[in-house]
Parts: structure tokens; C-alpha cells; sequence
């Protein structure tokens, strides 16, 4: 059944207004204004504005029109939602070692779900839900119209391993260009020269690149590899194909499942680590379990949980008292880096 007339008016309104098309303050269209554009009476657009007004959207100056009303102050619900895309499989990084105690300590809830809980959910819904949100940013395109809305609204928002440049939200990150660099220093200090970065696919992550930078700085303080080997670098489907026809000794991956199905790829064709070493990052339950055991870089999940709750909780507390009540342009989000470690394992010996 088709939408009534005042309905279809309110819901374009009530969208503009939400995602900040409409801002805070902003001159709402008056009954005349609505009644032209949608072709409806004036009774029309008058019930539109006033179910506004009545659900504290709008409000209205006498002689002076209808505007956004500013946002106010959320009732504290004491849940913090934590958005995790393996949240059902912490093998592959667990954060709540660190972001429980915070939680306790300050006494909230924390819910902890997989990222597509924001696909079934609008942003009124979580901002009345919870309090503030921990968002692990798998990648730096989801979620963009639930995100601006909730920057526009002012609510607490952290995000995880990846700073999202369009938005203000803090960010906890693990120091992966520090990563790229002791992956290096390190197959370099066993005499590797030539020694090669693999790419999961063509497809390059924030984090990724970080890893990469790491690892370029390094090698070119230390031997002239853009020459030698190209640029350094192969995706997984053409690495063994790359090694082969570079004479490559050793290898860093992107990330320990890259490194795992490279191992995997390569066999016994040179053998690991008597011919070639390998090198991933992340440190997953897994990568001390494979045969060799693979040398990896470690990041270190409690304390970058921990952050991330304790900066939750600030930003909730600050929210509470300076609510952003304007149109809000976005800066460089502020990032506090996290430092890794090189986790030595069989995967990694001299060069012959």
C-alpha cells in the first residue's frame, strides 16, 4: 500500500534531518514551500511538520519558520557496543583481555558482535541502544551513512586498526610500519638480501600499506632492492612463479594466513627455513601451530583493547557535556599507535 502524502514528506525530512543534509539549527522548508514541491495541500505538509515537532526533531519560532532541533543529551544506557568482523573467532586477535577490566572498572556492559549487526540496525537505534561504540574498521568504506550519522549526533565512536580520514573518530592502531621494519631488520640481520613482500591479493588495506612502508624504508637503508628485484613486491597467486624467477631467500606476507598458504604454495620447492625464510604479521593461534612454526609480527591486543575502552569511555564523558551542536566538517582523526613485537619462530633461519 502506497505511503499517505503527509507520510512521504515526513520521511524525506525526517532522512535529511538524520544525516545531517538538514543540520542542527537549519531552517526547516515551511508548510507553503512543502505544499509546492510535493503537490499536497497545506493540510498535508502542516500534519508532516507537526509529527516532526512532536517526535523533538524540529522546533518552531513564531514569525520565523520551523528549524533542526539541537541534539540533546542522550539517556545513558551503560552499554558500549563493540563491532568485531571475527568476533566469533578471537583466534584471530582477542582484544577482550584488555577491554573487559575497562569495562568493569567503569561499570558498563559490553556487547560484542560481528560488523553485520550495523546492517540490520539504523543509527537511532544504536544511539539509544548504547552508549558509545568500538569500531574494528576492517575496512575504511563500510558503514559510511550509519558513521556520518553518528559523528553528526555527536556520539562516541573509536575505531580499530585503521583511521577512517573522513570522519573526527579517535583511533587505536598497531604501529604496523614499525612492524614492516623489524620484519626486515630482522631477515636482513640473517644475511637475506633478497628478500621479497607478498600480497594477499591486489587489494591493499590501510594496515597493509603501513606494513609495506615499513619494510621499503628499511630495505632501502640497507641494500638497493628497487634494482635487484623489481619493486619487492608479488601477490600470493604469482609469488612462487616471483621467488623462483628472482632468486628470492626470504619473504614477509601481509598477514600470517598469507604467510601460512604461501608455505603452503611453496612446499618443499625451496624447503622452509633451510632455503627460505617467511615472515607474517598478527601472530594468529595458528601460526605457531603450522609445521614449521612461522616467525610473525605480534600485536599487542589487551593494551590496544584497553585503550580503546578507556577512550570510548572518554569520549562518552566528554559527550555528556559538549555536545556538538553544529554541522560538523570532519579534521584528521587523532591516532594512538600501539607497538608490536617480532615473535621469533622455526620459519626463520641464516642464509646458507
Amino acid at each position: 500500500m502506497k505511503e499517505p502524502l503527509y507520510k512521504q514528506i515526513y520521511d524525506a525530512l525526517h532522512d535529511a534531518i538524520l544525516t545531517g543534509t538538514l543540520a542542527p539549527g537549519s531552517r526547516v522548508p515551511t508548510e507553503k514551500e512543502l505544499s509546492e514541491t510535493y503537490q499536497v495541500s497545506r493540510i498535508t505538509s502542516k500534519r508532516a511538520l507537526t509529527e516532526l515537532e512532536q517526535n523533538q526533531l524540529i522546533y518552531r519560532v513564531q514569525g520565523s519558520g520551523s528549524f533542526v532541533r539541537q541534539k540533546t543529551s542522550r539517556v545513558a544506557t551503560g552499554k558500549i557496543l563493540f563491532v568485531l568482523p571475527f568476533a566469533n573467532d578471537l583466534s584471530l586477535g582477542n582484544f577482550t583481555e584488555g577491554i573487559y577490566p575497562i569495562m568493569q572498572a567503569y561499570g558498563y556492559e559490553l556487547l560484542m558482535t560481528p560488523a553485520d549487526y550495523l546492517e540490520k540496525t539504523s543509527p537511532q537505534e544504536l544511539m539509544q541502544e548504547f552508549d558509545g561504540m568500538i569500531y574494528y574498521a576492517s575496512n575504511t568504506s563500510s558503514y559510511y551513512d550509519l558513521l556520518f550519522t553518528c559523528q553528526q549526533h555527536g556520539f562516541p565512536v573509536v575505531t580499530l586498526d585503521k583511521q577512517l580520514h573522513d570522519f573526527d573518530f579517535p583511533a587505536i592502531l598497531p604501529d604496523n610500519f614499525e612492524g614492516g621494519q623489524l620484519a626486515a631488520a630482522h631477515l636482513l640481520s640473517l644475511g637475506h638480501q633478497r628478500i621479497a613482500y607478498i600480497f594477499g591479493s591486489r587489494h591493499h588495506p590501510q594496515s597493509v600499506r603501513k606494513r609495506y612502508l615499513g619494510y621499503v624504508e628499511t630495505m632501502q637503508r640497507s641494500v638497493d632492492f628497487l634494482t635487484k628485484l623489481d619493486d619487492g613486491r608479488a601477490v600470493l597467486t604469482e609469488a612462487v612463479t616471483y621467488i623462483q624467477d628472482q632468486q628470492i631467500t626470504a619473504a614477509i606476507c601481509e598477514n600470517d594466513l598469507v604467510a601460512i598458504e604461501l608455505m603452503r604454495h611453496i612446499r618443499q620447492h625451496p624447503q622452509i627455513p633451510a632455503d627460505f625464510s617467511i615472515i607474517g604479521f598478527d601472530n594468529i593461534q595458528a601460526a605457531a601451530l603450522v609445521d614449521p612454526a612461522l616467525t610473525t609480527i605480534g600485536q599487542n591486543f589487551a593494551e590496544m583493547g584497553r585503550l580503546a575502552g578507556l577512550k570510548v569511555i572518554e569520549q562518552i564523558n566528554q559527550s555528556a557535556d559538549t555536545a556538538q551542536e553544529k554541522n560538523h566538517v570532519s579534521t584528521e582523526p587523532a591516532a594512538q599507535l600501539v607497538a608490536v613485537s617480532l615473535i621469533i619462530r622455526e620459519s626463520t633461519q641464516p642464509k646458507e
